[in-house]
Protein backbone atom coordinates (compact mmCIF):
# COMPACT_ATOMS: atom_id res chain seq x y z
CA UNK A 1 0.00 0.00 0.00
CA UNK A 2 2.81 2.83 0.65
CA UNK A 3 4.66 1.46 -2.44
CA UNK A 4 1.55 2.05 -4.33
CA UNK A 5 1.16 5.44 -2.18
CA UNK A 6 4.68 6.63 -3.22
CA UNK A 7 3.63 5.92 -6.83
CA UNK A 8 0.53 7.96 -6.97
CA UNK A 9 3.03 10.30 -5.25
CA UNK A 10 5.51 10.29 -7.58
CA UNK A 11 3.50 10.49 -10.38
CA UNK A 12 1.49 13.53 -9.23
CA UNK A 13 4.83 15.43 -8.40
CA UNK A 14 5.95 14.31 -12.32
CA UNK A 15 2.37 15.75 -13.44
CA UNK A 16 2.53 19.17 -11.89
CA UNK A 17 6.14 19.03 -13.16
CA UNK A 18 4.72 19.35 -16.59
CA UNK A 19 2.56 21.13 -16.26
CA UNK A 20 4.79 23.60 -14.14
CA UNK A 21 6.75 23.90 -18.19
CA UNK A 22 3.96 23.94 -20.60
CA UNK A 23 2.37 27.17 -18.21
CA UNK A 24 6.18 28.78 -18.88
CA UNK A 25 6.36 28.11 -22.39
CA UNK A 26 2.31 29.87 -22.92
CA UNK A 27 3.50 32.30 -20.60
CA UNK A 28 6.70 33.58 -22.18
CA UNK A 29 4.87 32.97 -25.33
CA UNK A 30 2.32 35.30 -24.24
CA UNK A 31 4.01 38.12 -22.39
CA UNK A 32 7.66 38.22 -24.21
CA UNK A 33 6.27 39.73 -27.72
CA UNK A 34 3.84 42.23 -25.21
CA UNK A 35 7.11 43.11 -23.23
CA UNK A 36 8.43 43.83 -26.09
CA UNK A 37 6.51 46.12 -27.77
CA UNK A 38 4.71 47.71 -24.89
CA UNK A 39 7.16 47.84 -22.39
CA UNK A 40 6.97 50.91 -19.62
CA UNK A 41 10.87 50.12 -19.69
CA UNK A 42 12.96 48.67 -22.35
CA UNK A 43 14.96 45.95 -21.45
CA UNK A 44 16.67 42.72 -22.32
CA UNK A 45 14.82 39.36 -22.28
CA UNK A 46 17.62 38.27 -20.29
CA UNK A 47 17.40 40.66 -17.86
CA UNK A 48 19.37 41.11 -14.40
CA UNK A 49 17.83 38.67 -11.67
CA UNK A 50 16.48 36.20 -14.38
CA UNK A 51 17.92 33.42 -13.09
CA UNK A 52 16.95 33.73 -9.76
CA UNK A 53 13.27 34.77 -10.79
CA UNK A 54 13.47 31.66 -13.27
CA UNK A 55 14.06 29.14 -9.84
CA UNK A 56 11.33 30.59 -8.01
CA UNK A 57 9.26 29.98 -10.81
CA UNK A 58 9.78 25.87 -10.58
CA UNK A 59 10.08 26.59 -6.41
CA UNK A 60 6.45 28.24 -6.01
CA UNK A 61 4.88 26.07 -8.57
CA UNK A 62 6.24 22.71 -7.33
CA UNK A 63 5.87 23.63 -3.23
CA UNK A 64 2.01 24.41 -2.78
CA UNK A 65 1.86 20.54 -3.56
CA UNK A 66 3.24 19.97 0.03
CA UNK A 67 3.44 23.25 1.45
CA UNK A 68 -0.06 25.01 1.05
CA UNK A 69 -2.30 21.69 0.67
CA UNK A 70 -1.82 20.03 4.46
CA UNK A 71 -2.63 23.07 6.26
CA UNK A 72 -5.69 24.03 3.68
CA UNK A 73 -7.09 20.76 4.30
CA UNK A 74 -6.80 21.12 8.14
CA UNK A 75 -8.11 24.45 8.51
CA UNK A 76 -11.17 23.32 5.89
CA UNK A 77 -11.71 20.66 8.60
CA UNK A 78 -11.29 22.36 11.58
CA UNK A 79 -13.57 25.19 10.48
CA UNK A 80 -16.34 22.61 9.09
CA UNK A 81 -16.11 20.74 12.54
CA UNK A 82 -16.65 24.19 14.65
CA UNK A 83 -19.00 26.50 12.65
CA UNK A 84 -22.62 25.67 12.52
CA UNK A 85 -24.11 24.00 9.18
CA UNK A 86 -26.84 27.03 9.04
CA UNK A 87 -23.20 29.19 8.46
CA UNK A 88 -21.12 26.69 6.33
CA UNK A 89 -24.15 25.04 4.42
CA UNK A 90 -25.99 28.20 3.11
CA UNK A 91 -23.41 29.78 0.88
CA UNK A 92 -22.24 26.43 -0.32
CA UNK A 93 -25.83 25.88 -1.51
CA UNK A 94 -25.84 28.41 -4.68
CA UNK A 95 -25.33 27.57 -8.08
CA UNK A 96 -21.41 27.14 -8.74
CA UNK A 97 -21.12 30.69 -10.73
CA UNK A 98 -22.50 33.20 -8.19
CA UNK A 99 -20.48 31.20 -5.57
CA UNK A 100 -17.67 31.52 -7.84
CA UNK A 101 -18.01 35.42 -7.92
CA UNK A 102 -18.68 35.58 -4.10
CA UNK A 103 -15.64 33.61 -3.19
CA UNK A 104 -13.69 36.15 -5.46
CA UNK A 105 -14.66 39.45 -3.42
CA UNK A 106 -14.21 37.21 -0.20
CA UNK A 107 -10.87 35.82 -1.09
CA UNK A 108 -9.62 38.82 -1.85
CA UNK A 109 -10.48 40.13 1.12
CA UNK A 110 -7.93 37.58 2.70
CA UNK A 111 -5.60 38.10 0.45
CA UNK A 112 -5.38 41.77 0.68
CA UNK A 113 -5.13 42.14 4.78
CA UNK A 114 -2.96 39.25 4.74
CA UNK A 115 -0.84 40.90 1.99
CA UNK A 116 -1.06 44.35 4.22
CA UNK A 117 0.61 42.16 7.23
CA UNK A 118 3.40 41.20 5.05
CA UNK A 119 4.57 44.86 4.76
CA UNK A 120 3.71 45.99 8.80
CA UNK A 121 4.41 42.95 10.81
CA UNK A 122 8.51 43.00 10.60
CA UNK A 123 8.56 39.00 11.06
CA UNK A 124 6.53 38.66 8.14
CA UNK A 125 8.10 41.16 6.05
CA UNK A 126 11.25 39.33 6.62
CA UNK A 127 9.63 36.77 3.69
CA UNK A 128 7.80 39.28 1.69
CA UNK A 129 10.93 41.26 1.09
CA UNK A 130 12.31 38.71 -1.01
CA UNK A 131 9.30 39.82 -3.14
CA UNK A 132 9.73 43.51 -3.66
CA UNK A 133 13.66 42.95 -4.31
CA UNK A 134 13.30 42.76 -7.67
CA UNK A 135 14.68 46.07 -9.48
CA UNK A 136 13.33 45.40 -12.54
CA UNK A 137 9.56 44.43 -12.97
CA UNK A 138 8.59 41.58 -15.30
CA UNK A 139 5.83 38.80 -15.46
CA UNK A 140 7.74 36.12 -13.45
CA UNK A 141 8.55 38.45 -10.83
CA UNK A 142 5.20 37.25 -9.64
CA UNK A 143 6.55 33.79 -8.32
CA UNK A 144 9.69 35.89 -7.07
CA UNK A 145 8.07 34.88 -3.50
CA UNK A 146 9.57 33.21 -0.32
CA UNK A 147 7.44 30.15 0.24
CA UNK A 148 6.57 30.95 3.66
CA UNK A 149 5.10 34.58 2.35
CA UNK A 150 3.49 32.40 -0.64
CA UNK A 151 1.63 30.12 1.66
CA UNK A 152 0.36 32.41 4.73
CA UNK A 153 -1.35 35.46 2.29
CA UNK A 154 -3.13 32.53 0.28
CA UNK A 155 -4.29 30.96 3.65
CA UNK A 156 -5.65 34.03 4.90
CA UNK A 157 -7.68 34.17 1.59
CA UNK A 158 -8.80 30.20 2.17
CA UNK A 159 -9.61 30.95 5.68
CA UNK A 160 -12.61 33.20 4.93
CA UNK A 161 -13.51 30.83 1.62
CA UNK A 162 -14.11 27.82 4.00
CA UNK A 163 -15.35 30.47 6.81
CA UNK A 164 -18.29 31.63 4.98
CA UNK A 165 -19.20 28.24 3.60
CA UNK A 166 -17.92 29.30 -0.41
CA UNK A 167 -15.77 26.40 -0.05
CA UNK A 168 -16.32 23.22 1.85
CA UNK A 169 -14.34 20.01 2.57
CA UNK A 170 -17.26 18.20 1.84
CA UNK A 171 -19.70 17.77 -1.06
CA UNK A 172 -18.77 17.15 -4.78
CA UNK A 173 -15.70 18.71 -5.95
CA UNK A 174 -14.39 19.95 -2.32
CA UNK A 175 -11.66 21.65 -4.21
CA UNK A 176 -13.21 23.47 -7.04
CA UNK A 177 -13.46 26.51 -5.93
CA UNK A 178 -10.35 27.37 -3.83
CA UNK A 179 -8.79 26.09 -6.76
CA UNK A 180 -10.47 28.33 -9.09
CA UNK A 181 -9.70 31.50 -7.16
CA UNK A 182 -6.33 30.50 -6.70
CA UNK A 183 -5.84 29.81 -10.59
CA UNK A 184 -7.49 33.04 -11.50
CA UNK A 185 -5.78 35.14 -8.88
CA UNK A 186 -2.46 33.53 -10.18
CA UNK A 187 -3.04 34.56 -13.56
CA UNK A 188 -4.46 38.01 -13.01
CA UNK A 189 -1.21 38.27 -10.97
CA UNK A 190 1.22 37.36 -14.04
CA UNK A 191 -0.39 40.35 -16.14
CA UNK A 192 0.00 42.71 -13.09
CA UNK A 193 3.72 41.85 -12.92
CA UNK A 194 4.65 42.64 -16.29
CA UNK A 195 6.83 45.13 -17.74
CA UNK A 196 3.52 46.32 -20.08
CA UNK A 197 2.46 50.15 -20.04
CA UNK A 198 -1.27 49.31 -20.99
CA UNK A 199 -3.65 51.62 -18.63
CA UNK A 200 -7.17 50.61 -18.27
CA UNK A 201 -8.91 53.70 -17.87
CA UNK A 202 -11.86 53.73 -15.54
CA UNK A 203 -12.00 50.20 -15.08
CA UNK A 204 -8.36 50.29 -13.06
CA UNK A 205 -11.56 51.20 -10.57
CA UNK A 206 -12.44 47.80 -10.65
CA UNK A 207 -9.68 45.88 -11.84
CA UNK A 208 -5.99 46.34 -10.81
CA UNK A 209 -3.53 46.88 -13.74
CA UNK A 210 0.07 47.00 -14.76
CA UNK A 211 0.10 50.83 -13.38
CA UNK A 212 -1.63 49.57 -9.91
CA UNK A 213 0.92 47.37 -8.90
CA UNK A 214 3.82 48.58 -10.53
CA UNK A 215 3.29 51.70 -7.20
CA UNK A 216 3.09 49.06 -5.21
CA UNK A 217 6.43 48.01 -6.06
CA UNK A 218 8.35 51.35 -6.10
CA UNK A 219 11.51 52.29 -4.35
CA UNK A 220 10.60 55.65 -3.54
CA UNK A 221 7.51 56.05 -1.48
CA UNK A 222 3.87 54.42 -1.71
CA UNK A 223 5.50 50.87 -1.23
CA UNK A 224 2.49 50.94 1.71
CA UNK A 225 -0.63 51.12 -0.74
CA UNK A 226 -2.41 48.80 -3.80
CA UNK A 227 -2.28 45.98 -1.22
CA UNK A 228 -5.08 44.47 -3.34
CA UNK A 229 -4.31 41.39 -6.18
CA UNK A 230 -7.28 41.87 -8.18
CA UNK A 231 -10.07 44.32 -6.78
CA UNK A 232 -8.68 47.82 -6.39
CA UNK A 233 -11.89 48.97 -4.43
CA UNK A 234 -10.68 46.91 -1.21
CA UNK A 235 -7.74 49.31 -1.08
CA UNK A 236 -10.67 52.26 -1.66
CA UNK A 237 -12.34 50.87 1.50
CA UNK A 238 -9.47 50.56 3.58
CA UNK A 239 -7.52 53.87 2.62
CA UNK A 240 -4.46 52.47 1.01
CA UNK A 241 -5.30 53.31 -3.36
CA UNK A 242 -3.14 55.35 -5.28
CA UNK A 243 -2.62 55.47 -8.70
CA UNK A 244 -1.40 58.60 -10.42
CA UNK A 245 -1.00 59.11 -14.05
CA UNK A 246 2.34 58.65 -14.50
CA UNK A 247 4.76 55.14 -13.65
CA UNK A 248 7.25 55.06 -10.70
CA UNK A 249 10.81 55.98 -11.70
CA UNK A 250 12.71 52.90 -9.46
CA UNK A 251 11.98 49.47 -8.11
CA UNK A 252 13.29 47.46 -5.47
CA UNK A 253 13.16 47.78 -1.04
CA UNK A 254 15.75 49.18 0.86
CA UNK A 255 15.60 46.14 2.78
CA UNK A 256 18.68 44.09 2.00
CA UNK A 257 17.65 41.09 0.75
CA UNK A 258 20.57 37.95 -1.10
CA UNK A 259 21.33 38.45 -4.78
CA UNK A 260 20.72 34.72 -5.15
CA UNK A 261 17.46 32.42 -4.62
CA UNK A 262 19.58 30.26 -2.54
CA UNK A 263 19.95 33.04 0.51
CA UNK A 264 16.75 34.22 -0.03
CA UNK A 265 15.03 31.38 1.31
CA UNK A 266 17.66 30.65 4.24
CA UNK A 267 18.22 34.54 5.17
CA UNK A 268 14.93 34.99 6.77
CA UNK A 269 14.78 32.42 9.02
CA UNK A 270 18.30 33.55 10.77
CA UNK A 271 18.15 33.30 14.00
CA UNK A 272 19.33 36.47 15.87
CA UNK A 273 18.96 38.38 12.92
CA UNK A 274 18.29 42.10 13.10
CA UNK A 275 14.03 42.52 12.77
CA UNK A 276 13.34 44.13 9.40
CA UNK A 277 12.40 47.31 8.96
CA UNK A 278 8.69 47.58 7.45
CA UNK A 279 7.79 49.76 4.59
CA UNK A 280 5.02 51.66 6.84
CA UNK A 281 7.65 52.00 9.42
CA UNK A 282 10.19 53.51 7.39
CA UNK A 283 7.90 55.67 5.93
CA UNK A 284 6.99 57.41 9.10
CA UNK A 285 10.91 58.45 9.76
CA UNK A 286 11.31 61.91 10.27
CA UNK A 287 7.47 62.45 10.45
Amino acid sequence: MSLLGAHHGLATFLLQGARTFLWLAIAIAVFAPLEHFFSVRKARFFYAGWRTNLVWYFVNSLAPIFLLGPPSLLIAWGIHAVLPAQITGAAGALPLWPRMALAMIVGEIGFYWGHRWSHEWSVLWRFHAVHHSAEHIHFLVNTRAHPVDMVFTRLCGLVLLYATGLASPVGPHPGLVPALVLLIGSLWSYFIHANVRWRLGPLEEVLSSPAFHHWHHTYEDHKDRNYASMLPVMDRVFGTFYLPKHWPERYGTATPVAPDWVGQLVDPFAVGKKAAVTPAAEATKGV
